[in-house]
């Protein structure tokens, strides 16, 4: 049997964060190892919880995507991480890829579009830049 991949959510949105958690927990090979709200908190949550995937909302308090995938990544290299967003612009996609998030899932996608993109991530794992 395979390992669940272990994910993180980060959202600011108490309800959404809730609702993904009720819905992704346990889902075709998913564990939700834990769920901040804040920007700040992701790299440190990241860090102690040694996910696989972080499923983080795009705009956050205290550090937008970009500079939380950037945290995240110099403290848990091996973490992938994926991007929700509702309406981000082009230049936004761009900054947070650079900052080496796996890929952006917009947040009206079904729940099985975002549990395949969080297998897809997890399948190229710390093979981003």
């Amino acid at each position: 049997m395979t390992m669940a991949v272990r994910v993180l959510l980060v959202e600011d949105n108490e309800v959404y964060r809730s609702t993904l958690e009720l819905l992704l927990d346990g889902r075709d090979g998913l564990e939700i190892v834990g769920s901040v709200g804040d920007g700040r908190d992701a790299a440190d949550a990241a860090e102690q919880l040694s996910p696989d995937v972080v499923l983080m909302d795009f705009r956050l308090p205290g550090l937008d995507g970009a500079e939380a995938t950037a945290a995240i990544r110099a403290r848990t290299p091996h973490a992938a991480i994926l991007c929700l967003t509702a309406e981000a612009t082009e230049a936004d996609r761009a900054a947070v890829l650079a900052a080496g998030a796996a890929g952006l899932i917009e947040k009206s996608s079904s729940i099985d579009e975002v549990v395949r993109a969080i297998q897809s991530a997890n399948e190229r794992g710390d093979s981003n830049p």
